[in-house]
Parts: structure tokens; sequence; C-alpha cells
């Protein structure tokens, strides 16, 4: 069983991807939360003055999951070029498949993070850079990078849908 630190820690990576903290009451910004509504059209919409699609960030957000974990968790000798890694060029990825293998990519790093004791938060592990950072550094990151793609998400789905206000001032 995880302890205090891990527990937390694996509460906050679920908030981050999947909103499972929040008691569905429609208010998770996490990363699926966010990609639910995004229709095929807007999933490879490239917004006005942009370059990343809604598909490209999905597959950046997979890709380092992937690339994170293998460099603290597994062998880390996975390359930015390996399939496993990218399973599609970007513009090929389908929907459904895409999200179903970041969840994946993601439960992968879960499952790693929840095997850990709480005295492991503070050992060092290396990136995918080649740096050795705290498995909590780690951690951390890829909570704030699911929530800051997230942002990225709701933006470009807000900017299609010709709802890019606050909800407050919708209801004005």
């Amino acid at each position: 069983m995880a302890g205090d630190g891990v527990a937390s820690v694996l509460y906050l990576l679920e908030e981050a991807f999947s909103g499972a903290g929040i008691e569905d009451s429609g208010e998770s910004q996490s990363l699926l939360s966010n990609l639910a509504t995004v229709d095929e059209r807007t999933w490879r919409a490239v917004p006005t003055g942009g370059a990343r699609t809604i598909e490209s960030m999905v597959l950046h957000v997979g890709s380092c999951k992937v690339m994170y974990d293998d460099s603290a968790f597994g062998s880390g000798h996975l390359t930015w070029e390996d399939r496993q890694v990218q399973p599609w060029p970007d513009g090929e990825a389908p929907k459904d498949e895409a999200i179903d293998w970041l969840s994946g990519a993601h439960r992968t790093f879960v499952d790693h993070v929840a095997a850990l004791r709480d005295v492991e938060l503070d050992r060092p592990r290396m990136t995918n850079w080649g740096e050795m950072r705290p498995t909590r550094w780690i951690v951390a990151a890829m909570i704030g990078h699911d929530f800051y793609h997230a942002g990225e998400i709701n933006h470009v789905r807000a900017l299609f849908s010709g709802e890019d206000r606050w909800l407050w001032a919708q209801q004005l």
C-alpha cells in the first residue's frame, strides 16, 4: 500500500490526466476532460496564426510520458524516433486510437509511481535528457505537463467553437 506521499502524487497524476479526483461535478480541468469534446474536424485543425493541432499536442504529451517513464523507471534506451514513443506521424493519428495510446502511456507511468514507497520520492532518477532529478520532481513535471496541455487544448477547442470567453461572460 502506498504511503501518504505516494498516494498524494497519485491523486494529482489522476486529477491532471482524467479528473478522477473530482466527483463528477463537470469541473475537471484535466487532459481527458478537455479532449472529450474535441470533434474530428477540430482534432487536426490548425488555429489561425498557429502551427500545432490538438492531435500534435496529444502525440507530444504521450511521447513525453513514454520517454519520462522509460528514463526514470525503464531501460532508458528509447529515443524520440522509436515507434513506441511516436506511433504515428503528425497528421496521421486516429483520434480514438491516439487517446487510447496516451491513456496506456499514462497508466504505465502511474503504475510505476504506485509501486514506490514514500522514501523513493526523493531518490534521484534519470531524465530523458540525461540529468538526474528527484523522483518527485519527475512526477511533478508530468502533472504540470498534463495540466499545461489540457489548457492549450481547451483554448484551441474554444477558438474553433466560437466560445473563447470566460464561462461567467457566456451567461451575460
